[in-house]
């Protein structure tokens, strides 16, 4: 007979990946045992197993939760009937709003991406060109006469958009909402500016 799956199994599993993020973050991915990770989660060593086979299933699921999250989150937006500068505006905010609370993860997924075989990396990865792809048809719409011509610059721009956003944390790390809604706002003012200067 099949073994039933517990009613708090999903609760029990997001536990197990949020814990494992900040130890991954605080103490390095190599420092990390199972067992240590166990009873940072309040559970045994043999129930962390019931749940992740090893610690790479654990560093996996938990950056494809959050990849996978932030991505359907900022596509999931309606930006058809938007102005582009509003779309960009809205996206570049949307980013930074995902990145709130996430920091830890954010810092495991810079570090530790390639402590990962290829093909778990290519998934990842996957996740993470839709996300930019996305970002980019927005961009685009805000200086289709300069990138139509040069996808080199279209790419630069959308990956410097990625640069501003992915160093926030590091330097505003109590940012509020507020706080987030004006720098998306800044860095929105900064590549369009740049955009109609191309």
């Amino acid at each position: 007979m099949a073994r039933t799956i517990a009613k708090d199994h999903d609760q029990k599993r997001s536990h197990i990946l949020d814990t494992a993020a900040k130890m991954f973050a605080s103490e390095g991915y190599d420092r990390v045992s199972m067992a240590k990770l166990a009873e940072a989660c309040g559970i045994s060593k043999a129930n962390i197993y019931h749940y992740y086979d090893s610690k790479e299933a654990i560093l996996f699921d938990a950056l494809a939760t959050y990849l996978t999250g932030l991505r359907d989150q900022v596509c999931g937006l309606e930006l058809h009937d938007m102005a582009p500068e509003e779309a960009l505006y809205r996206v570049i905010r949307e980013i930074l709003m995902a990145y709130e609370g996430s920091d830890e993860i954010h810092r495991v997924q810079s570090n530790n991406i390639t402590n990962l075989p290829p093909e778990q990396q290519g998934e990842l990865k996957k996740i993470q060109r839709e996300l930019v792809a996305f970002v980019s048809d927005v961009v685009e719409r805000n200086g289709q006469e300069v990138f139509v011509f040069d996808l080199v610059k279209l790419r630069g721009t959308t990956m410097s958009i990625f640069g501003m956003l992915n160093t926030y944390y590091m330097w505003q790390r109590g940012a509020s909402r507020d706080d987030r809604e004006a720098y998306a706002l800044l860095v929105t003012d900064i590549v369009l500016g740049g955009v109609r200067g191309l």
